[in-house]
């Protein structure tokens, strides 16, 4: 069996949780995978009760065991900068000289930042090129701890872009031609320039979460359904004077259009600096990866724009999936699991570009840890060695009498630091027992917050209100005469027979399919009651997942 790799990579609306292993070549096989929706934007709270659910999600689902785990940050959590530094002057100098460079161009004190570089080569003059990366500590320590939380022990924590700039490398056999790198997500778009030991990075804050903004606008409705509605209808609308026949699809598109098009202008202008600045050469290939990269026609749309050749990103070309991942999944998957591939190939030692934001305080426990172990097996040695010396001498009473008082006393000392160590794995697992109460209260909570929601979706809002709610069973009711004309609405809409108010709930549910039963799903006990039949009233039997 090969050595397995845990990735973890922790975006602005989701988390990828992905196992590989490497095979004896160095090969590297997905073995397991699974993505989980944030129930917050994770710089809006705690990263605890965020992060943690919906990583003990994923383990739940794919039943993965936790472990040492690489991590990656989004873009728009770090500072990047790529300075030219002279090499003349010795270690030191170089080391002062870049450390001039992160005070010069990170707006925070150094003592609140942890950074890391890596020399890409030399330039045209000489000097050394120098990607430095620089992110807030206590940041970085939020979502760590967060890891901690939830049972893994983080090993590496990286970066998005840069995973995703390791992973095309590998893919692209180490091609000296120019590329552009878009990982479209939901809050942001990193951007990479990569062109031989040339490299530019940018977080450009245009991605997913503004086109939902502007959906909601134009079509009138709540971000949660400018989602649906993206994801549905959605489209990059390529211009011209044809429009789409359904009318919120037109909408749609055009305002995935517009957001695009922002998008365009924005990389134009980062291409330019970075041909001004760095001596590039102009882009000949972009590929695409993230979630919002998912939207149709957004390939043609950016060749189009920017007049190169565009791709979408599949890691799967250096990557093979294992038996027990499900093979039509992965074209999506794709999308959502490219950083991750990034951060196996850096575990494993194959990667270009090695950055590690790993916090000092964390980098400190582990060390603490380790040195308790190494403190007392060279407290044994050391006894032993005593005692072998002190038999050598001779074998009088006296001599081996002083010996044995040697080594009991440091026995003695011994069992002191085994009392401390028991002491701390029963405070360990206390502490433990109790995360896991609160991660298990967590879950139910949150569970429920989805059941809720999903109810709250399917009824006609204003129209209806759950009157009572028992396992399996929701009985639901509404005005007769305001339910009349929300079904009569729902006939025009949808050109076919009419339905009824309860039938129009049931479909809704049974499109739930995520968390609901389909099957499951059927009305019951269906009346009218009050003063003159005011009120009808159903009852719907279903099953969550």
């Amino acid at each position: 069996m090969g050595k397995k790799f845990l990735t973890l990579d922790i975006g602005a609306a989701t988390v990828a949780l992905a196992e590989y292993e490497a095979g004896s070549k160095g090969a590297l096989t997905l073995v397991n995978y699974g993505t989980a929706t944030l129930s917050a934007p994770l710089d809006s709270g705690d990263a605890g009760t965020i992060l943690v659910p919906a990583i003990m999600d994923i383990v739940r689902e794919k039943g993965m065991r936790p472990g040492p785990v690489a991590l990656s940050l989004s873009g728009n959590m770090v500072f990047p900068r790529f300075a030219a530094i002279p090499s003349a002057g010795g270690p030191e100098k170089f080391e002062q000289m870049i450390r001039y460079e992160i005070e010069q161009n990170v707006p925070f004190p150094m003592d609140e930042m942890v950074c890391d570089r890596q020399v890409l080569g030399d330039t045209e003059n000489g000097d050394k090129a120098v990607m430095i990366v620089a992110a807030k500590v206590d940041q970085v320590e939020a979502i760590t701890d967060a890891v901690a939380s939830a049972g893994f022990r983080p090993e590496l924590v990286d970066v998005a872009p840069l995973a995703f700039t390791n992973a095309v490398n590998a893919a692209t056999g180490g091609d000296e031609g120019c590329k552009i790198l878009l990982d479209i997500g939901a809050k942001t778009t990193s951007l990479i320039i990569v062109e031989g030991d040339k490299l530019y990075n940018r977080s450009i804050p245009i991605a997913g979460n503004n086109i939902n903004r502007d959906i909601a606008q134009a079509v009138g409705c709540t971000p949660a359904e400018a989602e649906q509605l993206k994801c549905e209808k959605g489209y990059v609308s390529l211009g011209g004077v044809a429009e789409d026949e359904d009318p919120v699809a037109d909408s749609v598109s055009k305002v995935c259009r517009a957001i695009m098009s922002r998008l365009v202008a924005e990389i134009s202008r980062s291409v330019n600096f970075y041909r001004s600045q760095q001596g590039g050469g102009a882009p000949q290939k972009v590929f695409l990866t993230g979630g919002t990269a998912l939207l149709p026609q957004i390939d043609r749309f950016f060749a189009d724009a920017l007049h190169v050749d565009v791709e979408f990103f599949n890691p799967f070309s250096i990557v093979a999936a294992g038996p027990a991942v499900d093979q039509d999944s992965l074209a999506t998957a794709g999308a959502f699991l490219t950083p991750t591939v990034g951060l196996a190939l850096h575990m494993s030692g194959a990667a270009r570009l090695a950055i590690n934001l790993m916090p000092p305080s964390l980098i400190a426990a582990r060390a603490e840890k380790a040195r308790i172990p190494v403190a007392a097996t060279a407290g044994v040695m050391f006894v032993g060695a005593l005692v072998l010396a002190l038999l050598a001498v001779g074998r009088q009473s006296e001599v081996v009498q002083t010996a044995y008082d040697a080594v009991d006393g440091r026995l003695r000392v011994l069992k002191g630091y085994e009392t401390k160590l028991k002491a701390a794995e029963k405070s360990v697992e206390e502490t433990k027992a109790s995360a896991d109460a609160l991660k298990d209260l967590m879950g139910a909570r949150f569970m429920m917050c989805v059941r809720l929601d999903a109810v709250r979706k399917a009824l006609a809002p204003g129209r209806m209100w759950v009157e009572k709610w028992e396992p399996g069973r929701l009985t639901i009711r509404g005005w007769k005469d305001v339910l009349d004309a929300y079904e009569a609405i729902d006939a025009a809409n949808n050109e076919g027979r009419r339905k009824t108010a309860s039938e129009i709930v049931a479909q809704k549910l049974k499109g739930l399919s995520s968390i609901i039963d389909p099957d499951s799903v059927r009305i019951a006990d269906m009346t009218t009651i009050g003063k003159n039949a005011s009120v009808e009233q159903f009852t719907v039997e279903l099953k969550f997942k």
